[in-house]
């Protein structure tokens, strides 16, 4: 076992500890190959170490977990430390020191803000001040999404954070690039040549790329109306889905190499115009079996609320791989179902000498979906002689699942805490990859774009049916 560690949660009274870090890095405890680790949550909550404890068994609890295991860990492991305005980043230097001591700790820190985006600039300038940047160990920096609210911002941000944290101590977390299916993604690239060697113009007609939500803000208006789709999705869980599908081919499974080819995928898209997007909002309606009220009806929005909820966007990469391929972007809130999906549509064989002979004479062509969420896997529809007939030609899916294969997957937390843990920052985002996607869409956070309505339970507004190529269809609708 590798020596232990302190992992200081600020923020720690937020539902993001609470349903996904304290599990996360309980589960983490039970395997043998993760060092020892003594978590210190932060807040401004005047509580102590025996409350927080009691929120973090109910937590583990209904999060599955045994309960006398848990009772054990929180009572071992869990501390609390209250910090305002008037205790400070010092109060909290001498907690860690004296945790430290307590449990023959080695001064191995990680530091994670789960915080208010607004509150990062100021704690890490806290933590910096009070010396907590540096130890005898290692120390560990993990900020949350979204990293600044623009390009400025986010500049501004990086700058602050290597003020006090040097960048391979920085870990800017996105919580999709943890998915088990996302991390295939490469794998089925780069290791089966049979699709990485039609994975280019000569043999993709598009690719879409689908981040669809059947839910609405949930009680976030406030963070909504600031916020707006761009930031929430486009700019930081999209714009990784696309780096990862489109790079090239890096020259070692690294952090360096990895980050490096994604950059260049963002460096490699066009300007992105007006006439390459189209914004959308929802109305009240019926999405996956739920009533939902229309946006500007949700709590802490504004009545004439002008806050996209849905965009869809054509992106251009010019090199040489993709050149001239459309790649489609899609998200919204209120759709018709939760997925997360890319969808490659092959070209389609030169001369269809079969097109008499296939049951659906009006198939469309070849379309290979890899699905995110929620049921992890991948298919391919081919054709096949159908034996029953004597010219007939049926269309058939090649699929894997990975429930069916591996059973249940690990959380994606749980994935990126791990590494946080061994030191591996390849999946997490570097400052200038974060600084290269804001760049992308700086002319469009602010531009006075048609804001189209669409009914809750659709796919979203029709007027997305521009951005597609003639005579291709969206491949989920």
């Amino acid at each position: 076992m590798k020596p232990g560690h302190l992992f200081v949660v600020l923020g720690a009274t937020g539902d993001l500890t609470r349903r996904k870090l304290i599990p996360a890095l309980y589960h983490l405890m039970q395997r043998k190959d993760i060092d020892q680790s003594v978590m210190l949550a932060v807040a401004r909550t005047a509580i102590d170490d025996e409350a927080y404890r009691a929120m973090a068994r109910e937590a583990l609890i209904d999060a599955g977990f045994n309960e006398d295991e848990v009772a054990r860990w929180c009572n071992e492991c869990l501390h609390y430390q209250q910090m305002g305005i008037e205790e400070g980043a010092a109060t909290l230097a001498t907690r860690v020191e004296e945790l430290e001591a307590e449990h023959a700790l080695s001064g191995n820190r990680i530091f994670y803000l789960a915080l208010p985006p607004g509150a990062f600039a100021g704690e890490i300038r806290d933590l910096g001040e009070a010396g907590l940047n540096e130890s005898e160990g290692w120390t560990r920096l993990v900020v949350e999404k979204p990293f600044g609210k623009d390009l400025a911002s986010a500049t501004e941000l990086n700058q602050t954070v290597h003020e006090w944290f040097p960048e391979e101590s920085v870990y800017r977390i996105d919580h999709y690039l943890g998915k088990e299916t996302v991390q295939n993604l490469l794998v089925f690239r780069f290791a089966n040549t049979i699709f990485e060697s039609s994975w280019n113009r000569d043999r993709i007609a598009q690719v879409e790329i689908i981040v669809a939500e059947s839910l609405g803000v949930e009680g976030r208006g406030n963070y909504y109306e600031s916020a707006g789709v761009l930031r929430d999705m486009v700019q930081n869980h999209l714009s990784q889905l696309l780096a990862l599908t489109a790079m090239e081919a890096p020259s070692a499974f690294d952090p360096v190499a990895v980050r490096n080819e994604k950059v260049k995928v963002f460096q490699s898209i066009s300007p992105i115009t007006s006439d390459d997007v189209v914004l959308g909002q929802y109305q009240g309606g019926e999405a996956a079996g739920r009533a939902l009220k229309a946006y500007r009806d949700e709590p802490n929005t504004d009545a004439d609320s002008d806050t996209p909820t849905y965009a869809a966007l054509r992106i251009a990469i010019n090199n040489w791989r993709w050149q001239g391929v459309p790649i489609l972007l899609r998200t919204g809130k209120g759709l018709a179902r939760r997925t997360t999906e890319i969808a490659v549509t092959y070209k389609p064989e030169p001369v269809s000498f079969f097109k008499s002979m296939r049951q659906n004479p009006n198939a469309g062509p070849d379309v290979l979906r890899l699905t995110l969420q929620p049921e992890e896997g991948f298919s391919l529809t081919i054709d096949v002689k159908d034996p029953t007939e004597r010219a007939a030609v049926k269309s058939i899916p090649l699929s894997f699942t990975y429930e069916e294969e591996f059973g249940a997957i690990a959380d994606a937390y749980e994935t990126l805490l791990a590494d946080v843990i061994n030191g591996d920052q390849t999946l997490f985002v570097r400052a200038d990859e974060v600084e290269e996607s804001w760049r992308l869409y700086e002319t469009l956070l602010d531009a006075d774009l048609e804001l189209h309505p669409y009914p809750a339970g659709s796919w979203g507004p029709t007027a997305a049916d521009r951005l597609l190529p003639p005579g291709s269809a969206w491949s989920t609708s």
